[in-house]
């Protein structure tokens, strides 16, 4: 935790950064297993290090996944599960067996709400966290374009007892504003603390946790 904010670094392909992360105060490391994001790590990739990394909890981020695939990354053991989904298609069914594979308390649901659509209010029975990430036509997450942080305060202040986590082009830039305008208490910070897709930047961490000190 920096400040009163908790902090998720997400896109980890590397031990190293993993390490920087920790050591700028991150709370959660995360890890993509959507083949089709440019920070996509394969499990046995990850597992590789797994052993290594630091005594924080692990998210494992992917995107709708089958009960094969989810199962194996319970297998692998991690703390939380981020599952995207898009807000149409046949997807409730799908939802309510990741809450009872998963847990409620173990799952992150990120529903991708698109300019003109809401979001689902009804889904709040099935996890405790949400992250709200920002809108892109054919991409889940990592687009490094700023979201709809109006939206995010609407729908976070509606259902205040559960975890709430700001995503979509965080960087040191504007990671405060951000913090100031929705009231935010986690954020999750991926491409706006990269030097290229994967490979994370010490010194945007360092400048990120110096913005966030004070909050």
């Amino acid at each position: 935790m920096v400040g009163v904010v908790k902090i998720k670094v997400c896109g980890l392909t590397r031990l190293s950064d993993a390490k920087n992360a920790a050591a700028m105060g991150a709370d959660f490391l995360g890890f993509i297993f959507y083949p089709k994001s440019p920070r996509c790590l394969a499990l046995n990739e990850y597992q590789t290090f797994q052993s290594e990394l630091p005594d924080l909890p692990k998210v494992a981020v992917t995107v709708v996944p089958d009960a094969d695939q989810l199962n194996a990354l319970l297998q692998a053991g991690f703390d939380y599960y981020q599952i995207h989904f898009p807000l149409t298609g046949p997807y409730r069914q799908q939802i309510e067996e990741w809450s009872r594979q998963v847990t409620p308390e173990k799952l992150w649901l990120a529903q991708k709400v698109g300019p003109e659509e809401e979001f689902d209010e009804t889904l709040i029975a099935y996890a405790n966290t949400f992250l709200w990430d920002t809108y892109q036509k054919g991409a889940f997450g990592g687009t490094g374009k700023v979201g709809d942080w109006e939206g995010f305060e609407q729908v976070s202040r509606k259902s205040p007892d559960k975890n709430w986590v700001l995503a979509g082009g965080l960087n040191p830039g504007n990671v405060r504003e951000a913090i100031e305008k929705t009231g935010a208490k986690q954020v999750d910070l991926n491409s706006g603390v990269e030097k290229s897709p994967g490979l994370k930047d010490l010194n945007k961490l360092e400048q990120v946790r110096i913005m966030l000190q004070n909050t």
